[in-house]
């Protein structure tokens, strides 16, 4: 068993990480309160009524969403509450989240807003949601002109890992989490980029020590991030490299066709390309990044960069960007990252062009 602590002082919380759930460990966090569940319906079959026999009479109620990105509305977000209201949820009860990073944020935001606000616990079951969603506090759902518009910063009391659940995932959900693992090598850590480089193949076939490793580097490098900026006001945006273009892709594409790794790991190269042209990132280093996201199966361009006016649009209504101006995180090398900072278009888009 690895934990790691999320130091906001008294808002701080653990995230445990073992192979399999720890009823004990998860009963002590709800403590004597009633537990709401929200999931989806790939987890829901396979993980649900494990979680309901674990909480017994603390278990007040369940609510099922559809797997997939299109589930992160306002719409569900009521038809969720409505479900909470049904059952008797007051102030003191706890939401549970048990899924990967849509059932994460739509259930944190949910919390955030039931009552004007109440606690609520992850259990992350993709590699994705263990490594990013689940630690921080980002919660929110989408709106159709943007990812993650409407939310909060809303932290839980505590994450629980399970890496036995990852069993059950599908190759594609296993390559689109690796994505962000891959990130925190890249603007962070170059020694752990080039152990990631040395132990992918592991990694993406879940061995159990690569695995825990892999995971434990992440959440800490996340955690560190976020106990020193916890509202994005400056350091924490470099979480958001490849993410300015990533989520022009995932909107342009239909949200759910491609996966959030997966539109990430094609970001995160077009990030290091649009680095190099700007002198920063070695074409070396840009190499190495793109044959890493290539190994690990994800997609290595935007499918949809040259739908221009609209590609552009998009990248206008990321969160980074002001009053129309599009900031990008960018890297001068492995390791490294700078804060968002505005890039013409003229330069993006000839980028793009020549680029894919």
């Amino acid at each position: 068993m690895a934990q790691v602590e999320v130091e906001l002082g008294d808002r701080s919380y653990p995230v445990v990480i073992e192979t399999k759930l720890d009823a004990s460990k998860l009963l002590e966090a709800i403590g004597e309160r009633r537990a709401f569940i929200i999931s989806d319906t790939h987890v829901a079959s396979l993980y649900l009524n494990k979680v309901k026999t674990m909480l017994a009479e603390r278990a007040i109620g369940a609510y099922v969403i559809a797997a997939g990105e299109a589930s992160k509305s306002l719409e569900q977000t009521e038809a969720v509450i409505g479900e909470m209201m049904g059952v008797g949820a007051d102030r003191k009860s706890i939401v549970i989240a048990l899924g990967g990073g849509v059932v994460g944020d739509l259930a944190g935001f949910v919390a955030s807003t039931y009552m004007r606000g109440i606690d609520f616990i992850q259990i992350p079951t993709t590699i994705l949601a263990m490594v990013d969603s689940s630690v921080g506090g980002k919660v929110a759902v989408n709106h159709p002109l943007g990812k993650n518009i409407i939310g909060h910063f809303h932290q839980p009391i505590a994450v629980f890992i399970a890496t036995d659940m990852l069993k059950t995932l599908p190759a594609r959900e296993v390559s689109a989490g690796i994505a962000e693992v891959i990130k925190y090598g890249v603007i962070w850590d170059e020694a752990f980029f080039t152990w990631l480089e040395l132990h992918l193949d592991e990694l993406m076939a879940l061995k159990h020590e690569v695995l825990i490793e892999a995971i434990q580097v992440s959440v800490k490098t996340k955690a560190e991030i976020v106990s020193k900026d916890e509202r994005e006001g400056g350091l924490r945006a470099i979480l958001n490299f490849g993410h300015t273009f990533a989520h022009a892709e995932e909107l342009l594409s239909g949200y759910g066709e491609i996966l959030h790794g997966e539109a990430v790991g094609a970001g995160m190269v077009a990030a290091c390309v649009l680095s190099q042209a700007l002198g920063k990132m070695s074409p070396a280093e840009t190499q190495r990044v793109t044959c890493l996201i290539q190994r690990a199966k994800l997609p290595s361009r935007l499918s949809t960069s040259l739908q221009k006016d609209n590609f552009w649009l998009a990248m206008q209504g990321d969160k980074k960007s002001h009053a129309g101006v599009v900031n990008f995180v960018l890297a001068p090398k492995l390791g490294q990252c700078e804060m968002p900072q505005m890039v013409e278009r003229a330069l993006v888009e000839r980028m793009l062009a020549e680029s894919y």
